[in-house]
């Protein structure tokens, strides 16, 4: 069941529990990643309050950001969902227009968590020890996560 619900835009299923599950997940992720980098442990409560501030604020913005740019379709510019039946990669240049257009999403994302991490976490860390390992936090549950996603969008793991 959950490959068919996955197979439609993100937007629609960030607001499935499966989508909640899934972004809770990715937090907790990113939580136990800055943990270990910031502090060696494993929890850090307050890193672990950043991190799910973090993400609230930039799955806010973005929320707000693809309201304003495409006229109430939420979060299908800031997430940039496709399944198979929504992009076909095998068309020149379809694929790498894709692929810029995660990476900006990826870029303002970033800055978004960067900075807020940064307002959460300033008196405990130093500025270039929250960017770089929020950078790695980031590119590491990215990089999982897309693989996740986009392997059961485009079918490429068993259901």
């Amino acid at each position: 069941m959950i490959t068919h619900l996955i197979n439609v835009s993100f937007g629609i299923f960030a607001f499935l529990p499966e989508g909640w599950l899934f972004m809770i997940l990715i937090m907790l992720l990113e939580s136990f990643i800055l943990s270990k980098l910031l502090c060696h442990k494993k929890i850090d409560k307050q890193i672990y309050i950043s991190i799910f501030g973090s993400n609230i604020i930039s799955g806010a913005v973005g929320i707000i950001t693809t309201l304003a740019l495409n006229g109430g379709w939420i979060l299908v510019v800031w997430f940039p969902w496709v399944s198979s039946h929504e992009i076909n990669i095998s068309e020149p240049g379809n694929l790498l227009i894709f692929v810029l257009f995660y990476l900006v999403a990826f870029i303002l994302t970033l800055i978004l968590e960067s900075f807020t991490n940064w307002l959460f976490l300033k008196r405990k860390y130093k500025t270039r020890q929250i960017l770089i390992n929020t950078l790695i936090a980031n590119i590491i549950s990215y990089l999982i996560g897309t693989f996740i996603l986009y392997s059961y969008s485009f079918g490429l793991l068993p259901s």
